[in-house]
């Protein structure tokens, strides 16, 4: 057995006295696509960026390639004790956030290039060549010398996604990545997401989108208050709901 890139178990989340994750397990094999579904508020964002530690758990293990994030502090004032180690993890689990988050004031190719100039220490003639093969790759190519505020919503999400490819991660952690976009922009984000995919990249994908999790996932997790639900195949968790809460979340999405 190879070392899953992410492993998570038993996480426990809470905001005060608010518990948003209760002990939820998750595994993701180099290769794999993991997809997170469930309605709003099921604690599968705060998953996501617990895992990229962009958020405190209070207990529970997670591990990058088979190490173990250390801690210092226990429950409420848990948090990372080492700084380079957190600093690894960020860099090898690239983010794409709902709301593209590129900087204003650069071009599109300036955004790209941004973490490994400045974060990696990489050399920009050296990153140059590699950014705009990867904004060619997401199909805006033309647009590297553009500001963000000059690209359509769909644009600025290949952006953030050619940018998260330049830092070379392990693993591709998506939030939400179509949900701030009308429906014909969606599909050119949902395309780059199924080409990824086919590449065999290690990605986790919180997506409110099930036709894109039934496309693209090699596993499926439906997440309700906080805990796993019900977890499998794609083919299973849409073919064959067990439950009757991730019917019932089903039939409700896909009314929409």
């Amino acid at each position: 057995m190879t070392t899953p890139v992410i492993e998570i178990h038993d996480l426990h989340k809470s905001y005060g006295p608010l518990e948003v994750l209760k002990g939820v397990s998750v595994s993701a094999p180099k290769g794999s696509v993991i997809s997170l579904i469930g309605s709003s508020g099921s604690g599968k964002s705060t998953l996501l960026r617990c895992c990229n530690l962009l958020e405190d758990s209070q207990s529970g293990e997670i591990l990058f390639n088979g190490k173990p994030v250390r801690w210092t502090g226990e429950g409420l004032a848990r948090r990372p004790s080492d700084r380079d180690q957190i600093r690894k993890i960020r860099t090898n689990l690239a983010m794409v956030f709902q709301q593209f988050n590129l900087w204003s004031h650069m071009t599109i190719l300036q955004n790209v290039m941004e973490a490994p100039v400045q974060v990696l220490g990489e050399s920009p003639a050296l990153v140059e060549p590699r950014a705009r093969a990867l904004l060619a790759k997401v199909g805006i190519g033309d647009k590297a010398d553009a500001f963000p505020a000059q690209l359509s919503g769909g644009q600025q999400q290949r952006a953030a996604i050619a940018r998260a490819l330049c830092m070379e991660p392990e693993a591709l952690l998506f939030d939400e990545p179509t949900s701030a976009l009308d429906p014909e922009l969606q599909q050119e984000v949902v395309k780059v997401i199924k080409d990824l995919a086919a590449e065999n990249r290690t990605m986790i994908l919180v997506t409110h989108d099930m036709r894109l999790a039934a496309d693209v996932s090699s596993h499926v997790i439906f997440l309700h208050q906080g805990r796993i639900e019900e977890e499998g195949a794609p083919e299973a968790l849409f073919g064959a709901p067990k439950s009757e809460r991730l019917q019932q979340f089903l039939s409700a999405s896909m009314a929409h």
